[in-house]
């Protein structure tokens, strides 16, 4: 599988009450859910160490770190 000239973007999943949330920063994530829901403060997630590997877990929520790969394109580029 070729993934040289695609884009990559991290995602941050949520899973909390059987529902799914995405979002594109651990900080995205807490301006929706503050520490009284998902269970951790923000400082205390980026501290961590949130991976595709190191997911967090606690009695409320999933957090899960991971790509989300996007087809490259020449939108908004200048020819050369």
């Amino acid at each position: 599988m070729e993934i040289e000239n695609k884009q990559e973007r991290t995602v941050i999943h949520l899973e909390i009450d059987g529902k799914h949330y995405y979002f594109g920063s651990i900080a995205n994530l807490c301006e929706y859910f503050d520490k009284d829901v998902i269970g951790i403060s923000y400082g205390s997630l980026r501290n961590y160490g949130l991976s595709a590997d190191n997911p967090y877990q606690n009695k409320r929520c999933i957090i899960r770190k991971g790509v989300l790969l996007a087809k490259a394109t020449n939108r908004g580029r200048k020819a050369e």
